[in-house]
């Protein structure tokens, strides 16, 4: 029996009037919804809309925490000291948490975005301070992350569930961890390769690198960015092509 996969999908990715991800769209083929908590992106009003969007849906809300970047998305490395992004990442979940449990739902995990989300595959002190901004919000919450990052070793440590990812539409270097975007290729945007890689990754646990090599990645469950171009088409194409191959596509948690 084929591993049941999880697939989720960056949502909530708006500000104001501007919106990002067709999260409504998206909803109806992820099983888990990585929500924007406010400080790369989202604002009040797309956190409450997102949030009963899922839970009509039956979709897991997860908390996307971030350092708070809105004018660079998340993505600019910034160093913030442990204490206070301990209590930004707890502060992220709990505005999230909110929302979720007034559409009949639940913060169910917590995943890293952006810069914070490289930084934690090998900065301890980064990863230690988000990993204690889990468990000030929820002590129950899982962790989603790259497989081997010291996040995910810190969360086991600490007695939170580790839950390893994959991208379908992200280059991964030989080591396993994902192409900076400031490099050519570095984000997929070919549907058949985004399915190709997608099936790669569910049935044999491997993704071939930018350059060319075979890399393990087993993981639990698979991302497609909400920011991506045609992500929605590509979604439906990606769960389709693993339900065909008889692949479960269920939440972990």
């Amino acid at each position: 029996m084929t591993t049941p996969i999880d697939l989720n999908a960056d949502l909530g990715e708006g500000f104001g009037r501007w919106r990002l991800t067709d999260d409504e769209q998206l909803l109806s083929v992820v099983t888990s919804a990585n929500v924007a908590c406010g400080f790369h992106a989202g604002d009040a009003t797309t956190m409450r809309r997102v949030c009963e969007l899922a839970a009509e849906r039956g979709v897991r809300i997860g908390a996307q925490v971030s350092y708070r970047d809105l004018a660079g998305f998340g993505r600019r490395a910034m160093d913030v000291p442990p204490d206070e992004l301990t209590a930004e990442v707890a502060y992220q979940i709990g505005a999230l948490e909110v929302f979720a449990r007034a559409a009949g739902s639940r913060v169910s995990y917590v995943k890293p975005h952006g810069a914070l989300y490289n930084r934690v595959v090998h900065d301890e002190d980064q990863a230690r301070a988000v990993v204690a901004g889990v468990l000030l919000a929820d002590a129950s919450l899982p962790v989603l992350g790259l497989p081997s990052s010291r996040i995910l070793k810190l969360a086991e440590q600490a007695g939170l569930p580790a839950v390893t990812e994959a991208f379908a539409d992200r280059a991964y270097t030989e080591e396993g961890t994902l192409v900076p975007r400031t490099q050519d290729g570095a984000v997929i945007t070919d549907p058949d390769a985004v399915l190709e890689r997608s099936l790669g990754l569910a049935r044999f646990g491997v993704v071939t690198s930018h350059s060319g090599a075979r890399v393990a990645v087993r993981a639990r469950s698979l991302c497609l960015h909400g920011d991506t171009p045609g992500a929605v088409g590509m979604a439906r194409r990606v769960r389709a092509g693993l339900e065909s191959a008889g692949i479960r596509v269920e939440a972990f948690a």
